[in-house]
């Protein structure tokens, strides 16, 4: 980790080969702090039809953090009793009941269960920190560090970005400060949900040519290992009590030989998983909290 900017400037290569590393994990076949209401999380607004332009820049890891991201798996359904909204604890690489639960039901084999596992599926995001470039809608935010939480879909430009596909294009580490590259996020409504693949990575370039100014960035990063703390998640009888109540299970304990969490994209290389997998539009996470941030008022316990 850096804890000094000199040694964040002397060792970009070499984060960037740890990132990449990181990367690498994460992409290996086998997490939601609530944001609606945190000024540090900047969110790009759209227009009534849906569609939204901003500038940003990725940032490198935080002052004493290794990783300049964090994984997030959430749950969002509504059952019988309520709303289920709660962070999974499958983010710290624990159990959690509602994988447990997903589990049973897939290998039941029928069909009305597989799709209530698919309407309990885990949600991914990332959150990082960002600089604000462009942002027309709120022009004070330019110049800004914030906090973004993100889906699958950005996270897959920035690895991209860092394992281009083609020869012709240059690697780069979207995080850097020096060799970086500006995200041009583009979004747009389609099929009714928003949609990010027209985004794009403008060419590398520097932040600034100052590292005085680049370092007051760097310092006003803030922390992302805070969101992976056990104190902000409900133990594993707490989530299985607030499941048991919202799908109406009576007390029900899920077996515990479906230890793998199938539809949960966990095991994407099942065979039976993978054949199944809903037609639905694929769905950001960001769009999703949007939809929900009503109903996680009324899931408050």
């Amino acid at each position: 980790m850096s804890d000094s900017f000199a040694a964040l400037k002397r060792n970009r290569q070499s984060s960037f080969d740890n990132l990449n590393q990181e990367l690498a994990k994460l992409n290996q076949p086998n997490q939601n702090q609530g944001t609606n209401n945190d000024d540090r999380f900047w969110k790009p607004e759209v227009d009534k039809a849906g569609n939204g332009f901003a500038v940003i820049r990725f940032l490198p890891a935080p002052s004493g953090e290794d990783v300049p991201f964090v994984r997030i798996w959430d749950h969002g359904f509504q059952g019988p009793g309520g709303w289920y909204i709660e962070q999974s604890l499958t983010t710290l690489g624990e159990k959690d009941p509602v994988s447990e639960y997903n589990s049973m039901l897939w290998n039941s084999g029928v069909e009305a269960n597989k799709d209530q596992v698919r309407k309990q599926k885990r949600r991914l995001s990332f959150i990082s920190n960002i600089l604000v470039v462009k942002d027309s809608s709120n022009p004070d935010n330019e110049g800004k560090v914030f906090l973004y939480k993100y889906g699958k879909k950005i996270f897959d430009k920035l690895n991209e970005a860092m394992d281009p596909q083609f020869d012709d294009e240059k690697a780069i580490n979207p995080f850097d400060f020096w060799e970086g590259a500006d995200f041009k996020l583009k979004i747009r409504k389609v099929e009714g949900f928003r949609n990010y693949d027209k985004s794009e990575f403008d060419t590398a370039s520097t932040v600034s040519e100052d590292d005085e100014a680049l370092e007051a960035l760097w310092k006003a990063e803030h922390s992302l290992q805070e969101f992976l703390d056990p104190s902000n998640f409900k133990s594993y009888d707490e989530l299985q009590t607030k499941l048991n109540r919202v799908l109406g299970l009576d007390g029900a304990t899920v077996t515990q030989s479906a230890d793998k969490a199938v539809l949960d994209e966990v095991a994407p290389a099942a065979p039976s998983a993978t054949a199944a997998a809903p037609s639905t539009p694929e769905v950001d996470t960001e769009d999703d909290d949007e939809s929900l941030s009503f109903f996680k008022k009324l899931a408050q316990d």
